[in-house]
């Protein structure tokens, strides 16, 4: 296996201890950094650990994500001159104060204690604003974003002043919070958040912590929706659903749940059906519901909790081309017909329900309402079945047949991963769907690379073997795998800082890992008759993967190259910050 400079990965840093054991390189410092080191390379090992330690299984997604937005922000100006105020970083780390590395479960986790958010909410005074808003309530497992995204697209198509709350961010904190389609404004979001923070810093103490990070966006989101005044707020539940911060929401317009599968079983349960009833803790009396089609196991759970309720629980048809009168969808891949099906459903029945009955559609069948259309072919939402011609390749040699396109999508489930890989294979092979400056390429050949990286609570084992099998089932093969660790994970929340100067400093061994992982599938399923350099590499940095990309599309001016990129949406935001500067 190739592992391209980054020799400490193999000798470890100077002065690093050896565990005869797992045969790691376990970097010296405190406990803390011992436990992450282990925690990526021993999957079983890390379980022990995070109870020993109390951190949480998503405590570093969550750290990593929320100190990647001054970077971003940075990074997104020419010279690299950060157009965020000092204001702005500020408040960038008092929010990453607030990220816990306590498990969920654990006695001392008050922050994170759900019967904490009545407090909260009673001391932000928004018990009446929040009973006040006309809410969509979305959760799931594959395409609640997608579904938040048409269904609050289609509503502001229609005229209405729409609140959009979405997770996680990629490159700025404020892309959680839309207005209209947008993201809210900088002097807006400082303005609600020191309102926040300084009442819930005035009145809580020991025994009612300062809430967790995401319950903190989740309260700013209500606080910025009602100040507003928004005629509608969709809501994307952040995890589950039951005990999610959203969920304070106790009369909704409409609830609706998108696909499930398994993902986040450490903290939601084994089966579908366990995760199904975590996802119906949305489900409340009175308020109409929707789904996407289901598994049977977890639509059997979904109706059980709708018949306690005594509500009604529709399933939502998939769109068909035709209802768009043949338009196509602004979110990419063919799923997004069952996203948008769904989206549909709850932009009718909410219309319905604020006496807009002329606005809906009149049946299953007709093409839908011109706004409907609108609003679905105008959504947008970033990694997502996104495509991005390099810019900086394609316009050095804008005279000359060569290529680099990344086609980028944010799947961290088996099943989006089979659902990402025939994406890729259709979008490949339709150039109808390449922007106008690959169309004109005349490129004789192309090579597919797959640039992933998944998060270590994350299984490998139930992810790789769903995108190798369904890409090579839709006719894609791939001459490379590249795997990179997240680049959001070296900068401090207000500062600009990089990846570390010393290569002996960054760990890989989860990145060495997921190759192996890799080349045993080439193996088992007779792929890979070559050596396995020739197949997979693994880079120390994100930057380092991108520039051999970049090189290699230069130096081989005849051959297009189709990169891959998923596994993470964080790896798809470290991406979009590199190729879009």
């Amino acid at each position: 296996m190739r592992h391209c400079g980054a020799r400490g990965a193999h000798h470890g840093a100077a002065g690093s201890a050896t565990n005869p054991l797992l045969h790691l390189h376990l970097p010296t410092g405190t406990p803390h950094a011992c436990s992450t080191t282990l925690m990526r390379s021993h999957p079983p090992l890390a379980a022990h650990l995070r109870r020993l330690l109390h951190l949480s299984p998503s405590a570093h997604l969550i750290i990593r994500r929320a100190m990647a937005s001054t970077a971003a922000a940075a990074q997104a100006q020419p010279g690299g001159v950060p157009p965020a105020t000092a204001e702005y970083e500020e408040v960038l780390g008092r929010l990453s104060s607030l990220i816990t590395q306590k498990v969920r479960a654990h006695s001392g986790n008050r922050g994170n204690q759900w019967d904490l958010m009545a407090h909260y909410v009673k001391i932000l005074e928004l018990e009446e604003p929040i009973a006040r808003m006309k809410v969509i309530h979305v959760a799931g497992t594959k395409g609640k974003g997608s579904t938040c995204t048409f269904t609050e697209s289609i509503l502001r198509s229609c005229g209405f002043h729409t609140g959009l709350f979405t997770s996680p961010h990629l490159m700025d904190v404020r892309e959680r919070f839309r207005l209209d389609g947008v993201n809210i404004s900088e002097e807006k979001f400082l303005k609600y958040f020191w309102w926040c923070w300084n009442k819930l810093k005035e009145k809580t103490d020991d025994d009612i912590p300062m809430p967790a990070y995401f319950r903190f966006l989740a309260l700013l989101a209500f606080k910025i929706f009602s100040a507003e005044q928004v005629d509608v707020a969709v809501l994307e539940v952040g995890l589950g659903g039951k005990f999610d911060a959203t969920n304070v929401v106790k009369e909704p317009v409409v609830c609706g749940i998108s696909s499930l599968g398994y993902d986040h079983m450490e903290i939601l349960g084994n089966t579908l059906g366990e995760i199904a009833g975590e996802k119906a803790g949305i489900f409340k009396k009175g308020v109409p519901a929707y789904t996407a089609p289901q598994p049977e196991e977890a639509m059997a759970a979904l109706k059980q909790r709708a018949s306690e309720l005594g509500i009604s629980l529709q399933v939502a048809d998939p769109l068909e081309p035709h209802h768009l009168k043949d338009q196509h969808l602004g979110l990419h891949g063919e799923h997004q017909y069952i996203n948008a099906g769904l989206a549909v459903a709850l932009a009718s029945t909410w219309l319905e329900k604020q006496g807009h009955k002329d606005r809906i559609p009149l049946n299953r069948t007709d093409p839908l309402p011109d706004h409907f259309i609108r609003g679905l072919s105008s959504a947008t939402l970033q990694g997502r079945a996104q495509i991005v011609p390099d810019s900086q390749v394609n316009s050095e040699e804008k005279d000359k047949d060569c290529s680099l396109v990344f086609y980028l999508d944010g799947a961290h489930s088996p099943e989006s991963m089979e659902i990402c890989a025939k994406w890729f294979s259709h979008a490949t092979k339709d150039d109808g769907r390449l922007p106008s400056s690959v169309e004109q390429s005349q490129t004789s050949r192309s090579q597919k690379i797959l640039l992933f990286n998944c998060m270590s609570v994350r299984d490998p084992m139930r992810l790789l073997p769903h995108l190798l099998d369904a890409s090579t089932q839709n006719g894609v093969h791939f001459d490379m795998a590249l795997f990179v660790p997240n680049q959001s994970q070296y900068n401090k929340l207000g500062s600009n800082t990089s990846a570390p100067a010393e290569p002996e400093q960054i760990d890989l061994s989860w990145q060495l890992s997921l190759q192996t992982v890799w080349e045993k599938l080439l193996q088992d399923k007779g792929i890979n008759t070559t050596k396995s350099s020739d197949t997979s590499q693994v880079f120390e940095s994100l930057p380092l993967a991108i520039d051999w990309l970049r090189r290699n599309a230069q130096e081989n001016q005849s051959t297009s190259f189709q990169v891959l990129v998923t596994g993470s949406l964080h790896l798809i935001g470290d991406v979009l910050r590199i190729i879009k500067k």
